[in-house]
């Protein structure tokens, strides 16, 4: 099978964690490669996530490189055995690949920390809102390109209707909820929608209230991703340009004490869903 031209982030990470492991062990490509019995060349390919590996393969490397993390094992070999076409994969021809990828890294996380200044949570938005948005990209897209966004965008809800959900963590400023991004109209249904979400037993949403004075991350959207063991982990930020991905331990570590602390400036949650309600009342 020829090597993969675009691996995703998932691919891509499974490679990047077998090529630390080798490294720690001091192990050469060489050596790697004899012991699954392939060529050397398709070791670089495994780490870099174009070409695929078996769990079994998987746990064979660890083993001889000495590593001593089971659930780290367990985690790369569930990931090497999963190997779904996920709905994202439709998208691929239509947006770029980081924009696919933050749909990947939704559907596999076991809890998603997402925190927000002035926009909404995009697996919580309405289409309506989502729209009005892609609008105001610079530069401008042409219709056919929003809507490919748009149908992208509300795809990503899936995640919270398949049958093992995230926990979902949502802290947002109340700044988001006076944003009117498509007009009152738009504004007050996406307020509704955001409301409702927050009422299944696996959202939580929690706001910032503006008398909670500054806070760390404040012009930052940042969704942080949790994997079945910490190691495999990943925060997402958004920007002007697209996704960023991040993955180092000390990132991963600043971004959690970031969101905890974020966190502790909110409203609870009942309040919170008080004040979105109240907000959308306005409109």
């Amino acid at each position: 099978m020829p090597p993969r031209k675009s691996p995703t982030l998932r691919q891509r990470r499974l490679g990047a964690e077998l090529r630390k492991m080798r490294a720690a062990a001091g192990i050469t490509t060489e050596a790697a490669a004899a012991l699954l019995g392939v060529p050397r060349t398709n070791i670089p390919n495994m780490e870099s996530g174009r070409s695929g590996i078996s769990a079994e393969r998987v746990r064979t490397l660890a083993r001889n490189y000495s590593c001593q993390d089971a659930e780290l094992v367990d985690a790369l070999a569930a990931m090497a055995t999963d190997r779904t076409e996920g709905w994202w994969e439709h998208h691929r021809d239509t947006l770029t690949a980081d924009f696919v990828d933050v749909a990947e890294l939704e559907w596999y996380a076991k809890r998603l920390r997402v925190a927000l200044t002035v926009h909404m949570p995009g697996i919580l938005q309405t289409e309506e809102h989502a729209r009005a948005l892609f609008k105001l990209v610079i530069p401008r897209l042409s219709s056919a390109e929003i809507e490919a966004r748009v149908a992208h965008r509300t795809g990503r809800r899936q995640v919270l209707d398949k049958p093992d959900p995230p926990v979902v963590d949502v802290v947002l400023h109340e700044a988001a909820l006076r944003m009117q991004f498509g007009g009152p109209r738009v504004a007050r249904r996406q307020l509704e929608h955001l409301a409702a979400a927050s009422t299944r037993p696996h959202v939580t949403v929690r706001v910032i209230p503006f008398k909670a004075g500054g806070f760390p991350g404040a012009g930052q959207s940042v969704i942080y991703a949790q994997d079945r063991v910490q190691q495999l982990d990943v925060v997402e930020l958004d920007s002007t340009h697209g996704p960023e991905f991040l993955d180092s331990e000390e990132q991963l570590r600043n971004y959690r004490s970031q969101l905890d602390e974020m966190q502790s400036l909110t409203l609870p949650p009942e309040a919170s869903r008080d004040l979105i309600r109240a907000i959308a009342k306005e409109l």
